[in-house]
């Protein structure tokens, strides 16, 4: 069974911060073919699509497209503020491997 994404309070804090839904814009979390693992994220602001899977909190929405869901089965969607930047991340359970940049992984 799929379960859908979550998405953590930071994440949801930092949408708010940069004011996304003020832009009438959402977080897009999208998984294409390609990188250095064989799938990498897309991660951008966009505007919601009719066929998207809709997260919403604290007035933030994130967006996930119905070809990406699969891959992001009861992943989680975070907001990490580290040393080495500050950067929308995925934990994703359904990932066996993944690179040291953090946005490529296989299944």
């Amino acid at each position: 069974m799929q379960l859908p994404p979550k998405v953590t309070e930071r994440a949801f804090d930092r949408l708010a911060e940069i004011g996304a839904a003020d832009q009438g814009k959402a977080l897009r979390v999208a998984v294409e073919g390609g990188g250095c693992s064989g799938f990498q994220y897309e991660i951008q602001l966009d505007t919601p699509a009719s066929d998207d899977l809709v997260l919403e909190g604290k007035g933030e929405k994130v967006v996930v497209d119905s070809v990406s869901l699969p891959f992001l089965s009861n992943a989680t969607i975070d907001f990490a503020d580290e040393l080495i930047g500050a950067r929308f991340v995925i934990e994703n359970p359904n990932a066996t491997s993944s690179c040291g940049c953090g946005t490529s992984f296989s299944i």
